[in-house]
């Protein structure tokens, strides 16, 4: 595998990445990470879960960055390459290092699109005939949302581009006690698990939580970090909600079992998104989920499990809130929802699919030779 992000980073290709691998390792299989050396204080080497994670120099959080990362990890990626049966890209950095891995050597290659970086830079002139390559020379692509996979279609015509939701490792995310305790206990209590990114729309969320709290108690938890922080925290000062409002911070993933099963209702503001983890998350703590019409997104949620609303839109975000709020089937939705992503997203799904792209590879290639 090759990934420029991987734990204790935190986020859904992370996630992803590490729980899909654990899984190959608990079915046998020898697992490999190269990754990158995104912290300070991480070691350029460790065994997690059973995975050997190698890590290299990483420059900066930017498309520089990344592209510098993907030149100067591509040596570790090739030496570990002699022995292996299948080089895996988890996204865009990732294609480069391993189709210069495999030369001479004849591994396949899978690659997975993940994010939104796929689909802002499907448009540019300069990208798209790169992203051609990249779905051309793979011996199998696959895309976290039937979004991504028809862009992908649309990039390259010929080439298959398999939709594939990411897993959840449902052993893990599931109902537990809550460790956040209730201090009224008739207030209902959002969760915001986001990033704060620009591209995650928590802005529209608190400019309607005076609009849902003008009607139903509520107060609500925004799990995350990032640029926008300050920003957040002034919006939510200036519409006077910041008693309703706490900005927790990035909480260690082994908490966050708790932490949404605190919560009535999980919502998700997206402006862009391919397949949210985090939301795949909640459902698995049996939480309904409220979330924009973007995306990956409808291809989990309808009126069973949750609602959709419409992007960057705060009135439509308000409305939808309340209405799952004031229907009486919070609690319903929860448990339909953990039934559904045991039954379509679990890991072990995931696992299954990506050992049968494997395996028919690998079989491939022993039959050319």
């Amino acid at each position: 595998m090759h990934c420029v992000y991987f734990p204790p980073e935190v986020g859904g290709l992370e996630s992803h990445v590490r729980y899909l691998c654990r899984s190959l390792v608990g079915r046998g299989h020898r697992v490999n990470v190269v990754t990158s050396l995104s912290q300070p204080g991480l070691p350029p080497h460790q065994v997690i879960d059973g995975i050997s994670v190698w890590r290299t120099w990483l420059p900066g959080r930017n498309t520089l960055g990344w592209a510098t990362y993907a030149v100067c990890s591509t040596p570790k990626l090739a030496a570990l390459s002699r022995e292996a049966d299948v080089l895996h890209a988890q996204d865009i950095a990732s294609v480069l290092p391993c189709i210069i891995a495999k030369q001479g050597r004849g591994t396949p290659i899978v690659t997975t699109y993940h994010t939104s970086h796929f689909l802002r830079r499907a448009k540019s002139r300069f990208w798209r005939p790169i992203f051609r390559c990249f779905l051309r020379v793979a011996d199998h692509n696959l895309a976290a949302s039937a979004e991504i996979a028809a862009v992908g279609k649309d990039i390259a015509p010929t080439v298959k581009v398999e939709a594939l939701t990411n897993g959840v490792d449902t052993s893990f995310f599931r109902r537990v006690d809550p460790t956040l305790p209730r201090l009224r206990e008739e207030r209902y209590r959002l969760v915001v698990p986001r990033r704060l990114f620009s591209k995650n729309g928590v802005e529209y969320f608190i400019r309607a939580l005076p609009m849902i709290s003008a009607v139903v108690d509520v107060e609500a938890i925004v799990i995350g970090d990032g640029p926008e922080r300050a920003t957040l925290e002034s919006l939510a000062g200036e519409l006077g909600v910041t008693d309703r409002l706490t900005f927790m911070g990035t909480s260690p993933h082994d908490e966050m079992p708790g932490l949404l099963s605190s919560s009535d209702l999980a919502i998700f503001p997206s402006l862009m998104e391919a397949t949210s983890i985090a939301a795949l998350e909640s459902m698995a703590c049996e939480v309904p989920v409220a979330a924009s019409r973007v995306g990956g997104l409808p291809e989990i949620l309808n009126h069973e499990v949750g609602a959709l609303f419409e992007p960057a839109d705060s009135k439509s975000l308000a409305r939808t809130v309340i209405e799952l709020l004031q229907g009486g089937q919070l609690r319903a939705l929860g448990v339909e929802a953990r039934k559904r992503v045991v039954e379509r997203w679990s890991n072990e799904r995931l696992t299954d699919r990506h050992l049968e792209i494997y395996e028919a590879l690998v079989a491939r290639r022993h039959a050319v030779a």
